[in-house]
């Protein structure tokens, strides 16, 4: 539980608690998953268009939070039904990590389209890691480099998955 409520903290909502927890964890979780099935067959296929579209979203999403499809489909297929509270607009950390995602995955389209191959494997191989990180350690590199960029190193370093989340604030 300590690792999920430092990665709500981490996205933005500093005042999470462990009974929020059980219901927000799982909705914030929703995008970084399908966002981690949509790269798997980019980085088998390496079709430059599929990335750069994939960036264009996630941007998209960055830059317009209250019109985030992905939110959206989660209010509608996952909250409304299930009598959970809906996902509102993104908050300034998870806004950036998207918009930090979004740009290594127009930088991976640029690069197949130039035909710099080295080069997109190599940002898709830190893309990964970053999502693998977000997906299966609870930890989003993006969010803690908003914090970092924000000089809160003592609140990021807070929300690392194995900082114990009833530190005092």
């Amino acid at each position: 539980m300590n690792a999920e409520l430092n990665f709500i903290r981490q996205q933005g909502f500093p005042d999470a608690t462990t009974d929020s927890c059980p219901c927000r964890y799982p909705a914030l979780m929703w995008q970084p998953r399908i966002i981690a099935a949509l790269l798997l067959p980019g980085v088998l296929l390496q079709p430059w268009g599929y990335f750069q579209l994939l960036g264009m979203l996630l941007w998209w999403n960055a830059a317009a939070p209250g019109l985030n499809p992905f939110d959206a489909l989660y209010n509608f297929l996952v909250a409304k039904p299930g009598n959970l509270p809906l996902l509102g607009p993104a908050p300034a950390p998870r806004r950036f990590a998207q918009a930090m995602a979004g740009t290594f995955m127009l930088a991976i389209g640029t690069a197949l389209m130039a035909g710099l191959d080295g080069l997109a494997w190599l940002l898709e191989a830190v893309l990964l890691t970053a999502v693998a990180a977000l997906v299966f350690g609870r930890f989003c590199l993006g969010s803690y480099l908003f914090h970092l960029a924000r000089g809160q190193a003592s609140f990021a370093n807070r929300t690392l998955p194995w900082s114990r989340a009833d530190e005092p604030r």
